[in-house]
């Protein structure tokens, strides 16, 4: 459960630097931006599959570049079922799922790094406090 929480977390503070980097994908505020994190993650788990399985010959014939198109569908599906967030242009319909994704891995690579070192200072906390025998 909390990691579902911070994965929605980090998706929602993404696709605010999407709102800001991406012309075209316009996002009104942090609780919708929190409601289209999980309408995303609803839709990749739910929608892309399907889709994927759809256009899979579309996408062996484009060596994988179809997947653009597969991750602006449902980057927009999920933009038409949440109000406060839009999608408009095929810039913001391509790059924005493309942006999303960066900038989830660089957030989540960040407090992966945070968390490594705060349990590494832990540890070594902990074994200095230990008697030694």
């Amino acid at each position: 459960m909390t990691g579902n929480l911070l994965a929605a977390l980090v998706t929602a503070l993404s696709l605010l630097i999407v709102d800001l980097v991406v012309p075209g994908v316009n996002i009104a505020n942090f609780p919708a931006a929190l409601i289209a994190a999980v309408a995303i993650g609803l839709v990749n788990g739910s929608v892309k599959p399907v889709l994927s399985f759809l256009s899979l010959p579309l996408n062996f014939l484009s060596l994988g570049a179809f997947s653009l198109i597969v991750n602006g569908i449902c980057f927009s599906i999920a933009a038409f079922l949440v109000p406060g967030f839009s999608v408009h242009g095929p810039i913001a319909f391509i790059l924005g799922p493309v942006v999303l994704s960066l900038g989830s891995t660089f957030i989540n690579r960040y407090f992966a790094e945070r968390n490594l070192a705060l349990t590494s200072s832990q540890e070594a906390k902990s074994k200095a406090e230990l008697p030694s025998s």
